[in-house]
């Protein structure tokens, strides 16, 4: 019973429903063809072959791949013609099937091109006309007008509808990127709620103990001989361990602890100037230079200029963490529609694909020396502000960090 549905999936990649309806509409032509000549059947079912094929074969979907597949259909459409009558064929709207393919895969440049080479192709056969046998009369060049005219309103209306198509579909994923971006921004700020909860509690646990400990080593170092000196630098040891400890709690107890925000109308580039001051007095890399490409088009906005400030910073130590010494970081700004968007750019290790989701996850870090809190408090500053960030990368080639603000004026 499995084998029977196995090579039923594997038909169906094969053959297709449409499939039958070109074999139908080549059958209507051979069969109520005037003519009905040997070499008009070669063509038709060279056609008809092309047609089905065509969806089946990869490489007929690459960009070669169709024009090589507009080509064939062209010169058999062309040859077709020529063996049934020639200028005078009943078959010349089989023009109409290397017209309507360019017009759904290329823009209006390739759709005008292969529609003049199939107005050409067609009037080439005026070349082979026994002139004095054939007679000019006004019916004939109307005719012959009219045809090269249809063949061109069909090209055009189908480029039109695959155009506006091509939007549609556009629009629809671009909509479907922005839910599935929403949904991760849902599960992030429930797992932020969530930690931030737990890390709170758990702080105010632990400072208690820690405050014991701290005075407790105070005292051991004051009562202890100056000749021993391994029970004095066990005791400097827990002193230096505990203040560590307790500050990695100040900054659970800053992610987990709601945010108050002190709106003013602030320069976002005065911000980021005080970050990357900030930034170049530490000196995290030797050599590191850090380029600013402000958009004179960013005004004033309400911001907590402080904490803001603790965003810039944080994405631009971690974008000076990932370049490689004598590098260069680039922070960006400019307006986007009703926002203002903020850029940090480097060209380091990048982020593995595996690792995007989980980047603003608290506790998430893949730095050995790390705890995973500084994106985290990043992404929560700025969605306290009622904006967005994101993140693009890619291995061995950098990453850039987008933060997007309303623009509150």
């Amino acid at each position: 019973m499995a084998t029977n549905v196995g090579n039923g999936r594997g038909w169906s990649r094969y053959i297709r429903p449409e499939d039958f309806i070109w074999l139908f509409l080549f059958s209507a032509m051979a069969i109520f063809s005037p003519d009905q000549t040997p070499a008009e059947y070669i063509f038709l079912s060279c056609l008809a072959v092309v047609q089905i094929v065509e969806p089946k074969v990869p490489f007929f979907g690459t960009r070669r791949g169709i024009h090589l597949s507009i080509v064939i259909k062209l010169i058999l459409s062309y040859l077709l013609i020529g063996f049934t009558g020639a200028v005078n064929s009943s078959y010349y709207l089989v023009l109409l099937l290397p017209v309507v393919t360019a017009a759904t895969k290329f823009g209006p440049g390739g759709t005008i091109a292969f529609i003049l080479l199939a107005a050409a192709s067609y009037l080439s056969f005026l070349l082979f006309v026994d002139w004095s046998r054939y007679t000019i009369d006004p019916y004939n060049v109307r005719m012959l007008c009219l045809r090269l005219t249809f063949i061109s309103v069909v090209g055009y209306l189908t480029h039109r509808l695959a155009q506006m198509s091509r939007i549609e579909e556009g629009k629809y994923q671009a909509a479907a990127e922005q839910l599935q971006a929403a949904e991760a921004a849902v599960r992030r700020s429930e797992r932020l709620a969530a930690l931030g909860q737990l890390s709170a509690g758990l702080a105010h646990e632990l400072r208690n103990p820690l405050g014991t400990m701290k005075a407790s080593a105070e005292l051991l170092l004051k009562q202890v001989p100056d000749d021993n000196e391994v029970a004095r630098e066990m005791a400097a040891f827990i002193f230096s361990e505990v203040d560590r400890t307790n500050g990695l709690i100040t900054r659970f107890l800053e992610f987990a602890r709601p945010l108050k925000l002190r709106m003013k109308l602030t320069d976002l580039t005065e911000v980021i100037d005080r970050a990357v001051q900030q930034i170049e007095r530490l000196n995290p890399v030797a050599g590191l230079t850090i380029y600013k490409n402000y958009s004179p088009d960013v005004r004033p906005l309400l911001l907590d200029a402080e904490l803001f400030e603790r965003v810039v910073y944080n994405l631009l130590m971690n974008a000076a963490q990932a370049t490689a010494p004598g590098g260069a970081v680039t922070v960006k700004t400019r307006p986007v529609d009703d926002e203002v968007e903020l850029a940090v750019i480097d060209r380091g290790a990048g982020i593995d694909p595996k690792h995007l989701e989980s980047i603003f996850n608290p506790f998430f870090t893949t730095k050995t020396q790390g705890v995973g809190l500084g994106l985290a408090i990043v992404s929560n500053i700025v969605d306290e502000h009622g904006g967005r960030i994101a993140v693009e990368s890619e291995v061995n080639k950098g990453s850039v960090f987008i933060v997007r603000l309303p623009r509150r004026e």
